[in-house]
């Protein structure tokens, strides 16, 4: 019962948390501009309220590439976060005796729709192939 709440709880906040949005364009090329009239990169970071490292990305990337796009992400997306997948792999070692079937439950009910196959993958992915436990 624990476990249900928890991955509830866990896969919501999955659909909440990620990463944080990309500085836009505009503000890349003001970064630019700023660093090339002679601004420290701390006086560039309080005036455009960006964090010092990401203006620092910013400024070394224009160095070396001599643009300021964002990079392409290639690859498609994982359906489970880490945090999801970690929750399903301490409940099958809290019970080895739950089926993949079980768990394609679970995540439909904390609003996560995967099919069979991910989760297996997920579990073979760490190293949980499909043994059945001994009965004791």
């Amino acid at each position: 019962m624990y476990f249900k709440a928890h991955l509830k709880h866990t896969a919501s906040l999955c659909n909440i948390m990620g990463k944080s949005k990309e500085i836009s364009q505009d503000i890349r090329k003001r970064t630019v501009d700023l660093h090339k009239s002679g601004s420290s990169l701390g006086a560039i970071s309080r005036c455009l309220k960006v964090p010092r490292s990401s203006v620092q990305i910013i400024i070394r990337k224009y160095k070396h590439h001599g643009n300021v796009q964002p990079s392409y992400h290639s690859g498609r997306r994982r359906v489970l976060c880490p945090r999801v997948e970690r929750a399903l792999v301490r409940n099958v070692y809290i019970n080895p005796r739950t089926k993949a079937k079980d768990l394609v439950k679970m995540l439909a009910e904390a609003g996560k729709s995967v099919s069979l196959s991910t989760v297996k993958r997920v579990l073979y992915r760490h190293g949980l192939k499909g043994h059945s436990a001994r009965k004791k």
